[in-house]
C-alpha cells in the first residue's frame, strides 16, 4: 500500500476543510483581540500614558498572533489552490486594503513614540485605529459575499474569470456581516484590555465590551434572519463523487434553500450558532460581574461559534459562484491532490503542536497586567 492511501481522499478533504476552519478561528481568537484593541485605542484611553498602556497590552504578542493569517494564506494556497486563485484575484482591492491597514500597525507601533509631539502621536493613534477597524470590517464583508456567492466563472479549461467590482462587494448584507465582525472583535479586544489593565482604562473597556457583546448578539441574529429571507444559499443537485477529480464543472448546482438544509439533516450542527449566542451572552454577564478571565474565554467561544456557523451552514461549499453556480467550489472538487493533502497533514501534525506549545509558553511568560507606573518608569515595555 502507498503510504498516503492510509487515509482516504474524501476523509483528507474533510480534514483539511476542518483545519482551514481551525486556522481561521485561531487567527480570530488571537490576532482578533489585537484588531479589537487597535479599534478601541482612541476611545478607551484619554491621554498619552493610557494609550501607551493599551498599546503595550498587545505589544509583545501581536506579531506572533499575525502568524495565523500567514498560515491561513499558505494553507489555502496548498490545500485549496482554486479557492486561493479566485479569492486572491477576485478580492484583489479588498486584500490590498487589508494589507495596507495591517502594514500601518507595525509602523504605528514603532514610530508612535519616536517623537514627543501630541499631533504626531495622535496621527499614529488613528493609524492604529485604521489598522484594527478596516481588517475587522473587510474580513466580515468578505464572509458576507462568500455566503451570497461570488461573481466568478470557469471556462472549459478551468480558467477563472471574475466579473465583480470592489464596490459591488459593499452590498447591504455583506456590510451587515462586516458589522458583526467589528462588534465581535471589539468585544474580544475589550475583554483583553480588561484582563491586562486596571483603573480607568479597564473600566472604560468593560463598558465598551458590554455594549459590543450586546451588539454582537443583535447583529448575529439579524444576519441569520437576513440570510434566511434574502440569501437562501446553494445546493448540489447531481450525485456527489467524494473522491473525484478537482473539477468543479462536473457537478450541477442550483440556488435556494442550501444554507439552512444542513441543520435539518444534522441537528448537532446547531451547536455552532448556539455557541455564538451563548458565548456573547455569557461575555456580557461576566463583564458585568468583573470576571476578567471568564469574559475573555466566553468571547473566544462566541467567535468560535460565529465562524463555525458559516462553515457548517455552507458545507460542502467553500466558495459558491453567483454567476455560474455550477462553477462553485466545494470540498469534493476544489482541493489539491491526495498525496499533497497527506504530506501537508503529516507536516501539520508535527509542527502545529510545537507552535501551540510555544505560543502558550509565550503567553505564560508575558502574563500579568500593564500599569501606568511601569510605562512612566520605562521598565521593560516596548512602546
Amino acid at each position: 500500500m502507498i503510504l498516503h492511501e492510509l487515509i482516504s481522499y474524501d476523509i483528507l478533504r474533510v480534514i483539511w476543510w476542518v483545519l482551514l476552519g481551525v486556522i481561521l478561528i485561531g487567527f480570530a481568537v488571537t490576532d482578533g483581540f489585537d484588531l479589537g484593541v487597535g479599534t478601541l485605542l482612541p476611545f478607551v484611553a484619554r491621554d498619552d500614558i493610557e494609550r501607551r498602556v493599551v498599546i503595550n497590552t498587545i505589544g509583545p504578542v501581536w506579531e506572533g498572533n499575525q502568524v495565523w493569517l500567514i498560515l491561513g494564506g499558505g494553507a489555502i494556497f496548498a490545500a485549496w489552490p482554486q479557492l486561493y486563485a479566485v479569492s486572491f484575484s477576485g478580492f484583489y482591492l479588498a486584500m490590498f486594503a487589508i494589507l495596507f491597514a495591517l502594514i500601518l500597525r507595525p509602523v504605528g507601533f514603532k514610530y508612535r513614540s519616536k517623537i514627543e509631539d501630541p499631533g504626531w502621536r495622535a496621527c499614529w493613534d488613528w493609524a492604529l485605529f485604521i489598522g484594527g477597524f478596516v481588517p475587522a470590517l473587510i474580513f466580515g464583508v468578505a464572509i458576507g459575499n462568500v455566503l451570497q456567492g461570488v461573481p466568478f466563472r470557469l471556462n472549459d479549461e478551468l480558467r477563472i474569470f471574475y466579473d465583480g467590482t470592489f464596490f459591488g462587494l459593499l452590498n447591504p448584507f455583506a456590510l451587515l456581516c462586516g458589522l458583526v465582525s467589528v462588534a465581535m472583535l471589539v468585544m474580544h479586544g475589550a475583554a483583553w484590555i480588561v484582563l491586562k489593565t486596571e483603573g480607568p482604562v479597564a473600566r472604560r473597556a468593560r463598558r465598551v465590551g458590554e455594549v459590543a457583546s450586546l451588539l454582537t448578539i443583535l447583529l448575529f441574529a439579524l444576519g441569520g434572519v437576513a440570510l434566511w429571507l434574502f440569501v437562501g444559499g446553494y445546493r448540489i443537485t447531481s450525485p456527489i463523487d467524494m473522491v473525484g477529480p478537482s473539477n468543479p464543472l462536473l457537478k450541477t448546482v442550483e440556488r435556494g434553500g442550501g444554507w439552512f438544509a444542513n441543520y435539518s439533516a444534522h441537528p448537532w450542527m446547531m451547536i455552532a450558532p448556539a455557541a455564538g449566542f451563548i458565548g456573547a451572552i455569557a461575555c456580557y454577564f461576566n463583564a458585568k460581574a468583573g470576571r476578567e478571565i471568564g469574559t475573555l474565554l466566553w468571547s473566544k467561544l462566541s467567535i468560535f461559534g460565529i465562524i463555525a456557523t458559516v462553515g457548517v451552514s455552507m458545507f460542502p461549499f467553500i466558495l459558491p459562484s453567483s454567476v455560474d453556480p455550477r462553477a462553485s467550489l466545494a470540498v469534493w472538487d476544489a482541493s489539491s491532490s491526495h498525496l499533497t493533502l497527506f504530506i501537508m497533514l503529516v507536516v501539520t501534525v508535527i509542527f502545529l503542536p510545537i507552535i501551540l506549545a510555544y505560543t502558550a509558553w509565550v503567553y505564560r511568560v508575558l502574563w500579568g497586567k500593564v500599569d501606568e507606573q511601569a510605562i512612566r518608569d520605562e521598565s521593560g515595555h516596548a512602546y
